[in-house]
């Protein structure tokens, strides 16, 4: 998905980094990427801009909307997962977070905003142990 790019030891080897760790390896870029495309069921040009002069993906621009929404998208999960999940001291990529782009987009562009739709009448919970169970609630 990321291209290579050519850089040196004391160079990073993505530019314009602005939440991701500048020294991220390219199985951790890669890893990130696969896992954007799956939650929200699109390819590298949703977020990232095709440069129509040199044919190629420019990974560094940031000319589309969807990749800054990612970057604030990103804050807000690292920012629940932190306050509220055992990641504390966890600096790696590989932490396991409790939320992640998933949890709302389910493979979609745009989340739901709304339940779905339920057909039937509501079953409720079960009964409680020992409880009438001859009276059907309406």
């Amino acid at each position: 998905m990321v291209a290579s790019l050519a850089f040196t030891a004391d160079e990073p080897r993505y530019k314009n980094l602005k939440i991701l760790p500048k020294n991220i390896t390219k199985p951790q870029m890669d890893s990130v990427m696969h896992h954007f495309s799956a939650s929200l069921g699109v390819k590298c040009n949703f977020c990232h801009q095709f440069n129509a002069e040199t044919k190629t993906m420019d990974w560094a621009s940031d000319a589309n909307k969807h990749k800054l929404a990612a970057r604030n998208m990103m804050k807000m999960t690292n920012k629940i997962n932190k306050k509220y999940f055992e990641v504390s001291g966890k600096q790696s990529l590989d932490a396991s977070l409790l939320v992640t782009c998933y949890t709302c987009h389910h493979g979609a562009e745009d989340p739901e905003v709304k339940a779905p739709h339920v057909e039937g009448p509501r079953q409720g919970p079960p009964p409680r142990p020992g409880a009438d169970t001859t009276k059907r609630q309406q």
